[in-house]
């Protein structure tokens, strides 16, 4: 039936704007700053091994493997190997270059500076489902890492109950929940860390430097051995660096450079909805949750790597180091030790001023953020996935729970009622404005879906959905010209109160799998999980599925809407209105 001038609610009214500036205290609903447990690994079925143990057990085992070493070099045999084997390939006369050009050196401090950010985000993020598994399925008890405490009994548990918070220099920006913020840091300096890599492989490969570090023999594995016995027995290797490295630092390098590097960007785009939903040969074998565990197991090399290559830098001979890295120059000046500070008080200076910064100035994390990641998320948010990649057998055991529940009258008296008062309310932009039942919603054509949920969080699940294409309804209501994008209105409120709402390109509608779902695996919607009505738009990640669906808005843009930035997380927890990635 039409929709009544008595039947529309002015829901603009109801939505708050958020503000622009961050108070630790009020932050996401004055969520507490609820703190995690040490790093744990899975052991068998049940057990936990705590991962603050491998620092004495680590201690231990590095004196046994100096003695060990020390006693490896007595032997005849093994002084023998490593004199066939000194640790160091050299190379050529006619083909060395002539010692480490500067651009290498400030290659070097853009890594640095860029690392800084991504690691501290990367790790926020983390914080924010503190899980990681292996399987497609984010079921409590099957995560084979985790940084939290049990998952609790409760059957309302929200994965952002289960988030943890960081120290502000620690995590970026720190706060629980804060990984709005921190994916803009992660993604968009992580974009200007793939230019700096880009770069850096073409100056690599144009200037002869990739001799340095791109193995060229087999005799690199021997080699390695040989260097890392020299190293362990505390009797450096010595050769050449300004002109060769040893095979255990090209080794080293190499693997940082052409596998680290290129794995943390498939794994990372791996994670993404929209591409994960369209390219199944990939998504299929290598879960979100196989990528999500792989990206941290790359940022555990990247950690070992950096931390292992400054203890040689300051022990091997700091100032030749020094010089070679900074100042592109051999000797034992002070010169590259001046510029090394230099550049150690700019890298401290952005480590300490980010947190603040971004306390103070989330807009502009949020705007800078969008400008840099912003053109990959609009090309990928186009992909139109077909369904049909899972089955029943892959519905997820567990789905967990997220957002703040609606407890307002309204919402209370239409559940008690079986929602048998339930109006959904279309209108805006429409040749047709109309006001549907759930019984006139069911009454249109079918349609059944089931595909995987991707969380901005880090968890996802398998779930069948059943309900209304919204190809369905844009043929119902004829949307105009005009109508750009389409805001979804929910019977319930963010946790800092006002309405929550979200706003979604018109041209998503279309898509095979977007739909308004009543069903989930063949029940109607429980009341954690949306009841009685939420959307299912599958290029886009989980805070985009609004639940709760109570109105939906044709409109040409979403200026003037709430805070004006595209929907309530967006508004509140400056999240992206685009998050396809």
């Amino acid at each position: 039936m039409p929709v009544s001038p008595e039947a529309v609610r002015d829901y603009r009214r109801e939505l708050t704007e958020g503000e622009d500036v961050i108070d630790p205290a009020t932050w996401s609903g004055s969520v507490p700053q609820a703190y995690g447990v040490a790093p744990r690994v899975r052991i068998g079925r049940d057990r936990w091994f705590n991962l603050l143990w491998l620092l004495p057990l680590g201690f231990l085992a590095l004196i046994i493997a100096v003695a060990a070493a020390k006693q490896l070099r007595a032997l005849g045999p093994v002084q023998r190997f490593i004199h066939d084997h000194p640790g160091t390939i050299l190379v050529a006369r006619s083909m060395r270059m002539d010692g480490l050009p500067a651009w290498l050196g400030w290659q070097h401090f853009l890594n640095l500076f860029l690392m800084i950010f991504i690691i501290r985000s990367g790790i926020q993020i983390i914080g924010d489902h503190p899980r990681l598994y292996w399987t497609r399925h984010s079921t409590p008890g099957r995560d084979w890492f985790r940084v939290q405490r049990p998952v609790p009994s409760d059957p309302l548990w929200t994965a952002k109950k289960d988030s943890i918070a960081l120290p502000g220099q620690v995590g970026l920006p720190g706060l629980r929940h804060s990984i709005g913020l921190a994916r803009w840091w992660h993604l968009g300096v992580g974009t200007l860390w793939l230019l700096n890599g880009l770069v850096f492989y073409l100056l690599l490969f144009t200037t002869g430097q990739w001799r340095l570090v791109v193995p060229t023999s087999w005799d690199v594995f021997p080699d390695a051995a040989s260097a890392l016995i020299q190293y362990v027995s505390l009797d450096w290797p010595t050769g050449p660096a300004w002109v060769n490295y040893n095979s255990l630092q090209q080794l080293s390098y190499f693997t940082t450079a052409f596998l680290a590097a290129p794995l943390a960007l498939l794994t990372g785009l791996g994670m993404s909805p929209a591409l994960s939903t369209r390219f199944r040969w990939i998504s299929k074998p290598v879960s979100i949750q196989a990528a999500r565990s792989l990206h941290f197991l790359v940022l555990v090399w990247f950690l070992v790597f950096i931390v292992a290559h400054i203890a040689l830098v300051f022990t091997t001979d700091l100032q030749r180091n020094l010089n070679q890295m900074y100042a592109a120059r051999g000797g034992n000046g002070g010169t590259g030790l001046w510029i090394f500070l230099a550049s150690m008080a700019v890298v401290i200076a952005g480590w300490i001023a980010a947190t603040p910064f971004t306390l103070r100035h989330p807009r502009a994390v949020q705007r800078a953020g969008y400008a840099l990641i912003g053109p990959a998320q609009r090309l990928f948010e186009h992909v139109d996935a077909k369904p049909g990649e899972y089955t029943e057998k892959d519905i997820s055991p567990y789905f967990w729970h997220n957002g703040q529940y609606p407890d307002s009258p309204e919402y209370r008296r239409l559940y008690d009622g079986n929602f048998a008062d339930y109006k959904l309310h279309i209108h805006g932009l429409v040749d047709n404005p109309v006001e549907l039942d759930l019984r006139q919603l069911r009454a249109l054509p079918h349609h059944e879906q089931i595909t995987q949920h991707f969380c901005i969080q880090g968890w996802s699940g398998v779930a069948k959905w059943g309900g209304v294409s919204m190809r369905t309804i844009l043929d119902l209501v004829k949307p105009n010209p005009e109508a750009k994008w389409v805001v979804f209105y929910s019977l319930g409120d963010g946790p800092d109160k006002g309405r929550y709402y979200d706003a979604h390109p018109i041209e998503q509608m279309s898509h095979h799998l977007t739909m308004l779902a009543y069903d989930m695996n063949g029940q109607p919607l429980s009341f954690g999980h949306g009841a009685p009505l939420r959307l299912r738009n599958e290029v886009q990640l989980g805070f985009k599925q609004i639940k709760w669906i109570q109105g939906i808005e044709f409109v040409a843009d979403f200026s003037r809407i709430g805070g004006g930035h595209g929907g309530y997380n967006p508004d509140h927890e400056f999240f992206g209105y685009r998050q396809s990635l």
